[in-house]
């Protein structure tokens, strides 16, 4: 009987003794696995190494979130930043722009286009190139939104190719650059190889050739140039940068950056070149006229000064004819 009670006894004790035990390491470990607790040492080590700097952090890949609260909504969702710029009417054109680009970037000026027609549009380039035909297809839309829309770009970074015609589209007065930016001009030829019969082939290059007369064209008519001169610069890679794309006539005018905001770069006709320079701040300072028919201050008054005729400040009455020396001599006196 008495060594039932001790087992008994012995079995509570350790049953207690158990249970305190399993308490601790479960508030010590929070509740995982061996497993779970080597994982979460792992990433424990990660983060105090991501701390001191040790090991690299990668960013997140894809296309950045940005919240966007509906109208009339009580919470805001994500959307792609690409979306979120859209409903604020404006696109960036980052990419080359092929057949499935141009067809995007037609749709959406489209749609801005009929959600409303008298509100501007903003195009920011920094495009690697276009091919040929799809980017006259851009051109032409922006052409046809710009007769009831305003139409603001700017170059970013680089404009080539076809890219620098779309840069140049937009609304006169509103079209701008970066000061490091640069435009590249130049004919385009084949987007793809051309396999058939040679005249099949003949006809393609033709058809190609008419593409870029028409460019050439356009851009002539941009630039107030002649085709010829456009032509001609054209025959190699024609770089310019955004100084050298207002005096072309590409452009408008250079965002020059400031401490707070932008500040515009004016350009004023040389009268004998005819060709846009910057205005510098080295100009001629208005000092004001000082001739005219209204009064000026001190003058035919009675006790004037300088230039008065009305009485003298000089004392003992002298009127000022008097030399020095006999001014002094009256002084002494």
């Amino acid at each position: 009987m008495r060594l039932s009670v001790l087992l008994s006894t012995l079995c509570v004790q350790y049953a207690a003794s158990f249970t305190h035990l399993t308490m601790m390491k479960h508030m010590a470990t929070g509740g995982r696995n061996k497993s779970q607790t080597a994982v979460w040492g792992q990433k424990r080590t990660g983060r105090n190494r991501n701390r001191d700097g040790k090991t690299l952090v990668m960013m997140p890949q894809g296309t950045p979130m940005v919240p966007w609260q509906p109208p009339g909504s009580d919470y805001a969702q994500f959307v792609d930043i690409y979306s979120r710029l859209y409903r604020e009417r404006i696109m960036l054109i980052g990419k080359f722009i092929d057949q499935q680009e141009a067809n995007q970037i037609i749709s959406i000026l489209l749609y801005l286009k009929k959600e409303d027609p008298d509100k501007k549009i903003t195009l920011y380039f920094n495009c690697p190139g276009a091919e040929l035909r799809p980017a006259l297809a851009v051109y032409d839309t922006i052409m046809q939104c710009k007769e009831t829309c305003e139409i603001s770009t700017l170059n970013l970074g680089l404009a080539t190719g076809m890219a620098s015609l779309l840069c140049g589209s937009g609304t006169k007065g509103m079209r701008a650059a970066m000061p490091n930016s640069r435009f590249l001009l130049q004919r385009v030829g084949l987007e793809r190889p051309f396999q058939g019969q040679a005249s099949d082939i003949g006809l393609e290059v033709s058809n190609m050739k008419k593409s870029n007369d028409n460019m050439e064209r356009e851009l002539a008519k941009m630039t107030g140039r002649s085709v010829t001169e456009v032509r001609n610069d054209m025959k190699r890679d024609f770089y310019l940068s955004s100084d050298e794309a207002v005096t072309y006539g590409l452009i408008d005018h250079v965002l020059v950056p400031k401490t707070k905001g932008t500040e515009i770069v004016e350009y004023k006709r040389d009268p004998w070149t005819g060709r846009a320079i910057p205005v510098t701040d080295d100009r001629d300072v208005d000092l004001g006229n000082f001739e005219g028919t209204e009064e000026q201050k001190y003058q035919d008054q009675k006790g004037g000064g300088f230039g008065g005729k009305g009485g003298s400040t000089l004392p003992n009455g002298d009127d000022g004819n008097d030399d020095d020396d006999d001014y002094w001599e009256k002084r002494i006196s």
